[in-house]
Parts: C-alpha cells; sequence; structure tokens
C-alpha cells in the first residue's frame, strides 16, 4: 500500500515536470518557426497546461479503467471550479476578466452540461467523442479569432518562456512526453491498485486522488497569484482549463478507445456544472468574486468531498 502511494506521488511529479518540459520545447520550436505568440499561448500553452489530466484519462482509457478517466476529467474541473477559485478568493477578492466571463465560462458551462447528457447512457461513444472534439475545434477557432480581434488577451507572459536551440528544443518534447507517458503509467496503475486494496471504486479515486494530484499545481499557482493581486490572469486559465478537459481529453480519449461509465453518478455530475453555474453567477455581475463568494464556493467543495467519502465509508 504504502509503496503504491509513493509510486501516486512520484507518477504525479513526473507527469506535471513533462508537461512543463514539453511545453517549454514546444514553444521554442514554435517561436524558431515564426509562429505568433497569439497561436502559441492559445494552443501550445493552454494544451500543456491540461497534458498531465490528458496522459492520465488517455492512459486510464486504454488500460481499461474508464471510471478513473473520466473521473479525473469531472474531479479536475470540480477542483478547478470549487476549490482553486474558492481559496484564491478566500485569500483576496478577485476581478475575473470581462473575456472569462463572457467567453470561457459559457464554454466551460456547456461543455459541462454536454458532458453531462452523454454519460447518461453511462458511455462515451466514438459518436460522442467525436462531437465533444468537433466543438473542441471550433472552441480554438473561435479564440484565436477573439485574439486578433483583442491581441491583450494573448499575451500570457511573454518575457517568461526561454528560447533554446532546436536540438535541446526537441529534445525537452521527447523527455518531457517520456515523463508524460510513464508517469501516468505509474500514476494509473498505483492508484487502481490502491483502490483495489481499499475496495474503493475507480471513479472515487479518480474524482479524489487522481485529480487533486492533476490539479495540484493550479491551485499552488492560483493562490499565490492571489495574495500578489495577480489572480485575474491565474484563475482565467484555471476555467479555460475547464473546456479543454472536457472536450478535448475526453473528445480524443473517447475517439481512441470508447468508454463504458459505471462509476460516475449524476452527482458528480451535477456537482460539475452547478459549480460552474455558480461561479458565473458570482462573477457576472460585478465581475468580481468576493471573500465570501469564494467561501461559499470551498464550502460547497468540502461538501461534496465528505459526501464521497461517506460513500466510501
Amino acid at each position: 500500500m504504502l509503496l503504491n502511494i509513493l509510486f501516486i506521488i512520484i507518477g504525479v511529479v513526473l507527469v506535471i515536470w513533462g508537461a512543463d518540459r514539453m511545453t517549454e520545447g514546444a514553444v521554442s520550436i514554435a517561436q524558431r518557426l515564426k509562429i505568433p505568440q497569439i497561436v502559441i499561448g492559445l494552443t501550445i500553452v493552454a494544451m500543456g497546461t491540461s497534458m498531465p489530466e490528458f496522459f492520465v484519462s488517455l492512459m486510464s482509457a486504454l488500460k481499461g479503467t474508464p471510471d478513473l478517466a473520466v473521473g479525473n476529467v469531472v474531479g479536475s474541473n470540480i477542483f478547478n471550479t470549487l476549490l482553486i477559485v474558492g481559496t484564491a478568493a478566500m485569500v483576496t477578492p478577485i476581478v475575473i476578466a470581462r473575456s472569462t466571463v463572457k467567453k470561457d465560462m459559457p464554454w466551460s458551462m456547456l461543455a459541462a452540461v454536454m458532458l453531462t447528457v452523454m454519460c447518461i447512457d453511462l458511455s462515451i461513444s466514438r459518436i460522442d467523442a467525436l462531437i465533444l472534439f468537433a466543438a473542441f475545434v471550433i472552441f480554438i477557432l473561435y479564440t484565436l479569432r477573439e485574439a486578433r480581434v483583442n491581441k491583450q488577451s494573448a499575451t500570457p507572459a511573454e518575457e517568461e518562456v526561454k528560447s533554446y536551440s532546436p536540438l535541446i528544443a526537441v529534445g525537452l518534447v521527447i523527455l518531457g512526453l517520456a515523463c508524460l507517458i510513464g508517469g501516468s503509467n505509474l500514476f494509473v496503475e498505483s492508484a487502481t491498485k490502491v483502490a483495489q486494496e481499499l475496495g474503493v471504486s475507480e471513479a472515487v479515486i479518480g474524482l479524489t486522488i487522481v485529480a487533486g494530484g492533476t490539479s495540484l499545481p493550479e491551485l499552488a499557482t492560483s493562490v499565490v497569484a492571489a495574495r500578489k493581486g495577480q489572480s485575474a490572469i491565474a484563475i482565467g486559465n484555471v476555467i479555460g482549463s475547464n473546456v479543454f478537459n472536457v472536450l478535448m481529453i475526453i473528445g480524443i480519449t473517447g475517439l481512441v478507445k470508447p468508454m463504458q461509465i459505471t462509476g460516475i453518478t449524476p452527482i458528480d455530475l451535477g456537482v460539475m456544472t452547478a459549480g460552474m453555474v455558480i461561479l458565473w453567477l458570482f462573477s457576472f455581475t460585478k465581475f468580481k468574486v468576493e471573500r465570501w463568494e469564494g467561501t461559499v464556493l470551498t464550502v460547497i467543495f468540502l461538501a461534496y468531498l465528505s459526501w464521497l467519502l461517506y460513500q466510501v465509508v
């Protein structure tokens, strides 16, 4: 048991570190190919933050644990919306960018509703996955068009992006990919073994340990950003990742391997969708999330987590 828990931790570290290295290498290659910063920021960098969830879900589906795959995405979105935004707002009230409220949040709600409807028959077919992925392509095209109109929305900390030689950049992509594959394999296998030893369903493991592990970087980044008064960008990225999680991750994973889902309940999907709607309502009026609103989001998350643990006990 303890050894598997250690492997889970090592797997998380490898996946997160690998995602960072692969993103750095890909960005450096894109810059050398003269790809505009708009495209780099809204595609490569944005997708890079979703790579941990993507590889964990993909490997879970391929290894025959679809509840772990879908639970990871649903759980990550719940963590993002309720815990990360809630905790950041409790540290200091956060201003939500208008573009996030008017563009990312509606897309995030739409993605959550689409996934909920598709899970009614307890499966994600290739047709379902194709619809999700088509919506993802539309989202990317829409985002790029909006970025060209309003260029200020597409400048993700350009000064912080390192430039590498072509050989090193390619090496980083390969190294990052290897860490993502190896780490996610180790993570999924160890989490599955822990679930079996504890008698806990794969869905619950996906909704808690797996989702929490892949969401920890966003939590740390958002809390630190909130303390520095720079939470708007971090929160925008967190909400935007919800769209990537559902449309890209479930879309591609379902195309590769259709999934039968038995452990993800309507309550799990309902909390994911309701959390997004509540956050949108909090943000829509003043484009701001107050401390008390952050507290409400956090309490909802803790209540949901308590319900999951109660089901286990």
